[in-house]
Order: structure tokens, then sequence, then C-alpha cells
């Protein structure tokens, strides 16, 4: 069974709901449901169609050669060969049909199928049993056999219960050709990973946003919400309830697949497949909320366009082509709420205002963008990681006269192949993680702008495609990591002997030496080194590994 997690996304404690309710169809959601499948239905008889269509003259031979094979059987029809079926007799010369079917009635007393049954007492005996045993019910009242018993009620109601000290992680994954998503819930104390609930989707998932804000149906009276937008290799985003189990249909989707197309004639007409300013048109590579303006979520596709989207009416408000290849990576800035970071594979980041786009900064690295992220400590900074295993740091005071120009802070040389995922910690300045498809998790300490190597690990997820941070700070040293074995680890960094050596100055409760757990599957010792990894301070490759740019 082959299966990978392609992208994580942790839910901070005390939002979800502590009894999440079961999904119900009402009148509504059949309309709704209905719709979608209709939506769904005719864009597969439409790919038939052009399917059929280019297929028409090879139907065409095969239906004459079918006809010519029609005349060499003429006579041997299936009625033909029915019939002889039919007077093929046993050795004692009876019809073998026949004998069949009397063994048939004789089983199942077929002759008396519609008489009645008359029980001890001379009642009729009904297929539901004796007549007296009936239930009965009036015409508004519960059907007591088709009404869960509260003690069962409450039991599963007990089983679904999220605590306001657990975490949500959110997963998503493929497993054997189907994607879905898995709603984990991390209890900290009792070292418990389990999941929830899961939601399918229709596409490989390849990132995940939480949402704070009600989107879509049956949301009017909401003022919080525990949503989660979806990004595929579909070109729709798709926003599910996360307080909501068992759901069959998203809440909302952004995209062509969310609009009212009307009937199939006027929607092939409307159907584009060039990049434009309503809907994307290709995978979804990342998804960004913003934190401050809580309606606007930002999208970067393969069609090289980023969008933003308002979440009030679920329509792109505007579109932005920054890029000349894939934008694979988003960050809004921490306190300038319209400044969003963008990476693409193209080579480029570009910091732009997006109530005016064309004012914006581009800088140029020397492989393909993997992820860009602002530092939240200290938001002059942004940092850019690449295929070609590079961490770089800039100042986005410093925009260069051209991408060749550009200059980073420093530069590190994180991992020899690609850095897959980067995340930087919330509690502690300059504490950052990178994770590569090397199967190597890293966690590095940036103070005074040299950076160093903390501790090497190998959490056995395979190639790591996520590491992040959890979002409380009681549990800020919590790592999420995940890849191409289809599992997640949660690793509490805190307890690891050389991270708390390194941060104990800025930690004080990081004092002395406590056992490392890491939650989830069990973690092979053999592939770490010492306590978890290389020595604690050294410097990341040698002094060749980082380069300071601040003297010149």
């Amino acid at each position: 069974m082959s299966s990978m997690i392609t992208t994580t996304s942790w839910v901070r404690r005390g939002v979800a709901a502590q009894f999440p309710t079961k999904y119900e169809i009402d009148e509504e959601e059949m309309s709704r449901i209905s719709k979608l499948a209709r939506t769904q239905l005719e864009d597969a008889k439409g790919d038939l169609s052009a399917a059929q269509d280019g297929k028409m003259d090879e139907g065409e031979d095969d239906t004459a050669m079918d006809e010519d094979n029609d005349d060499k059987t003429s006579g041997a029809g299936p009625d033909a060969m029915e019939d002889e079926g039919e007077n093929k007799t046993s050795k004692n010369g009876t019809n073998s049909k026949e004998n069949n079917d009397d063994d048939v009635l004789k089983e199942f007393d077929l002759d008396h199928y519609d008489s009645d049954e008359v029980d001890e007492d001379g009642e009729k005996v009904t297929m539901f049993g004796n007549v007296r045993s009936l239930a009965y019910h009036q015409p508004n009242e519960e059907d007591p056999y088709l009404v869960m018993p509260e003690e069962d009620e409450d039991e599963e109601r007990e089983e679904l219960q999220i605590m306001p000290t657990d975490n949500l992680l959110l997963a998503g994954k493929v497993e054997d050709e189907v994607a879905h998503l898995e709603v984990y819930v991390y209890e900290d104390q009792a070292d418990n990973l389990y999941v929830h609930h899961d939601i399918m989707l229709p596409g490989i998932p390849l990132c995940l946003e939480w949402l704070d804000i009600p989107v879509g149906k049956n949301t009017e009276e909401r003022s919080q919400g525990n949503f989660v937008a979806v990004g595929t290799m579909e070109p729709d985003i798709e926003i599910w309830d996360l307080d909501v189990v068992d759901c069959m249909y998203p809440n909302a989707i952004l995209g062509q697949g969310g609009q009212d197309h009307g009937d199939s004639k006027k929607k092939q007409k409307k159907k584009k497949t060039k990049a434009n300013d309503e809907y994307h048109i290709d995978s979804v590579l990342a998804l960004a909320a913003n934190r401050q303006h809580r309606n606007l979520l930002a999208s970067a596709s393969a069609d090289r366009t980023v969008k933003l989207w308002d979440l009030n009416t679920t329509s792109c408000a505007k579109s932005y082509s920054h890029h000349t290849d894939k934008v694979c990576s988003l960050d809004w800035h921490p306190k300038e709420s319209t400044i969003l970071l963008s990476g693409s594979y193209d080579r480029t980041v570009v910091a732009a205002d997006m109530r005016s786009p064309d004012t914006q900064a581009r800088w140029g690295v020397d492989t393909d963008v993997e992820n860009v992220r602002w530092d939240p400590h200290d938001p002059n900074y942004f940092y850019v990681t690449t295929d070609g295993g590079m961490v770089y740091r800039y100042d986005v005071r410093n925009v260069p006269a051209s991408t060749a120009e550009s200059k980073p802070v420093w530069s590190l040389q994180a991992h020899d192949s690609t850095v897959s995922s980067f995340d930087i910690n919330n509690s502690i300045p300059g504490f950052l993680v990178t994770g590569s498809t090397d199967k190597q998790v890293k966690l590095w300490n940036i103070e005074n702008e040299k950076p160093s190597l903390v501790v090497s690990r190998k959490l056995e997820v395979g190639k790591v495609f996520s590491t992040s941070f959890a979002p409380d700070p009681e549990v800020g040293f919590r790592l999420a990591v995940a890849g191409s074995k289809g599992v997640v680890q949660v690793w509490d960094a805190s307890t690891n002997g050389a991270v708390r050596r390194t941060f104990v100055s800025r930690m004080p409760d990081l004092a002395g030496d406590v056992p490392e757990r890491t939650v989830g599957v069990e973690a092979d010792d053999e592939d770490s080194d010492d306590e978890g990894g290389e020595v604690a301070g050294a410097e990341a490759q040698g002094p060749d590994g980082w380069e300071s740019m601040d003297e010149d």
C-alpha cells in the first residue's frame, strides 16, 4: 500500500468545536449537492463526448466488423442457442431445466408463497412476524427502530469530543491513488496523536490553509470559524468546515466549480483554458490567509497567477501576474497587511502591495524557489529556500536594481537536495527548521546573523515534504513532520539535549535534560547521532556552509 503526506497545517487550541456535529442532509443541502453533482456530471459527459468524437472513425470500423461477424453466425444466435439448451434432456428422458425448477420450488415452497401462515393462537403471521407484535407510532412521532438510543449517542459524542487543550493537525494524504484530508487530534499531555475524521478530496492535495472565518452555507450566525482551504492538482479551491464530521461536499468552492454554470451549452461557451481574472485553470500550489483582513485569501497556481479571493462572496477580487512561471509559495507581511510575498519557479521572489500591484520589489535566486517566509520577529527580513538546497535571508529594505544584483544578508547550504519545507519558531527568534527530500530534518540557530546547525534528525517519514511548528506558546516546540511514507511525526524539540543547551539562555525553562519524545510512528534511533543529531553549535557545513554579507 503506497501513501504519502504532501502538506500539513496546525489548528491552534480552543477553536475547534468541543463536540463536532454529524453531517445531516436537509432539503436545502440536498439541492446544493444535486447542483454540484449535476455540474460534475456535465463535465464528465463533456469529456466523454470529446473522447468519443475523437474515436468516431475507429468506432465505425469496429461496427462494420461486427456486422460481418453477425452474418457469419446468423444461424447460431442467442435465440437459437437458447432453443437448443431447452431441448436438451437427461438420460432418463426428462428435461433438466424442469428438474431444476422443481428443486427450487420444493426448497422455498414457492407454490404456496402467497398463503397466510397461522401461529399457535390462530393469528396470521406476516413477513414482519405476528401482527400483534408490530409497533405503531403516531405520524409525527419518531420511529423507535430508527432512532439511536441515548446511551449510544452519548458514547459516539464522547468519541468525537475535542478538548480545549487539544490541537488539530491537518494532513493532506494520498493513499493508493485516493486523496483525502486527515484531521488528527494531538493530545500533548497524553503523548497521543490519532485521526479524528477524514475528508475525501478531488485531487492530490498540495497546500492547506486554516481559516478562522466562516465561509459558505449556514454560516450567517457564526462570527468565528474552524475551516480549511485546500489546494489540489485541480484548479478549484475547496473550503471545508472542520467542525462537521462525515461531510459529503465542501462548504464552498473558489473557482469555476463554484460558479453557477446554468445549462451545459452555456457552460461550454463560458469555459476558459487560458489564464484569466476569474479563477485558476491549473493546480493550486500555495494558499495564504490574511490574518488582519480575515475575509481575504491569496492563492498561487501553476497557471502563473496569484489570485485574491473575497471569502464573504467566494469570488475572485483581483488577479496578479507578477511571475513568468509556476507560483509556488506565498506569505502575507505580519504588520503591513496588504504586502504579499510570492516565490516562483522563474527563480524570483516578489514583494508587492496588493492595492497597487505595479509597486513591487523583486529578488533573484540561482535555482527554483520552494518556500518564502517573512520573519515574524523582524518583518524587515524574509527567507527563501530553493530547489538547490539553499536558504537565503534578505533585507526587504535593500531592493536590487535587477534580480542579478540580489544580495542576501546571508546564504546557507542547508541540504544537498531540495529544501522542500521550512518554518520559523514563533517562541524563539532565530530558531528555524528545514526539511528536505534527503529525508533529513534540521534545526538551526541564526543568532547574530550566523546560522549554525543545532541538530539533524531522520524521523522515518521518508522524503520530508512538510515541517511546521505548533502555533500555541504552550506547545511552541512541537514540530510536525510528514513525508513520502504517509506518516506524521510530532517531535517535541524542547526535549532534545542539543536544543535545550542552545536556547537555554533565551528560555530558562530549558535548563537540565529530559527524556526526548516523539509522538506518532516510532523513530529509528540508529539514524540519529548522539542526542538526536550532530554536535550542537557546529557551523553549518563548516565555515564555508554560510556566508555573511553584512560587511560588504
